[in-house]
């Protein structure tokens, strides 16, 4: 199956429309909601918690743009729900609160956070939400093993891998020798057979998304976009970007 059309019809807002001089944190309702109502699709990341909840958020552990400190996997969900953003009056979301907050008005581009210890509980929570969610929707990772848990649990999303050229101890330190070059040069990609690739702007053009794209007819997003020459590759090797920082179309 190759990746609908609506994942690259419009342009991917990098966890949400965030904006800290307006006071929209990433990744928190106001972003999902600016989104939605500027007509981009939402690129968001979801955490499991230790009570097998599926929270909104990009770091594993709060403190960086939450009150609070501690690993959201020693949080349960209520715990987690009851987090401020800083200096807003926001708090954290499930996965279910923001299916219900963008009702489909736009798609959204699911990021399953991972911590390579095989644990497929993440996607199977996505996947109860999901089942109850009629609007436009795809997931991905960085890690093989929650693509291929996608394409396993949820064989009718919309999936996609992550990607970049190299895998290093020191920006990968969870991930052992083996699935950090596992994760090279999409040479998973028979395994985990993802409808889209996401590929770090930087570092296209590069071989494997050349090939995904143009041998296998696979849809190209490039993140994260912020500057303008960035802007310009992106258009020239890739579908669609993910963005953050300008308004596209300004």
């Amino acid at each position: 199956m190759r990746a609908p059309d609506w994942l690259t019809a419009r342009p991917v807002a990098h966890r949400g429309l965030h904006d800290f001089a307006r006071g929209i944190i990433e990744n928190m309702p106001a972003a999902a909601e600016a989104a939605a109502q500027a007509h981009f699709a939402i690129e968001c990341d979801i955490q499991l918690t230790a009570d097998g909840e599926a929270m909104v958020h990009h770091d594993d552990a709060l403190g960086r743009l939450t009150e609070g400190s501690g690993a959201l996997l020693g949080k349960t969900a209520a715990e987690l729900k009851a987090v401020r953003f800083k200096n807003t009056d926001e708090r954290m979301m499930t996965l279910g609160d923001l299916c219900a907050l963008v009702a489909g008005r736009v798609p959204l581009v699911i990021e399953v956070k991972s911590h390579f210890d095989g644990d497929r509980k993440l996607v199977k929570r996505m996947a109860e939400v999901l089942a109850g969610y009629a609007g436009p929707a795809a997931g991905m990772s960085f890690d093989p093993d929650q693509v291929l848990a996608l394409r396993e649990l949820m064989p009718n999303l919309v999936r996609g891998i992550v990607a970049e050229r190299e895998y290093t101890e020191t920006d990968w330190p969870e991930a052992s020798a083996e699935q950090r070059l596992g994760m090279t040069h999409l040479r998973h990609a028979f395994r985990t057979r993802p409808h889209f690739v996401a590929y770090w702007v930087n570092e296209l053009p590069s071989v494997a998304p050349w090939i995904a794209r143009n041998v296998f007819g696979l849809p190209l997003l490039s993140w994260t976009v912020r500057t303008p020459e960035q802007r310009a590759r992106a258009a020239r090797y890739a579908d669609q970007m993910i963005f953050e920082g300008f308004l596209p179309g300004t």
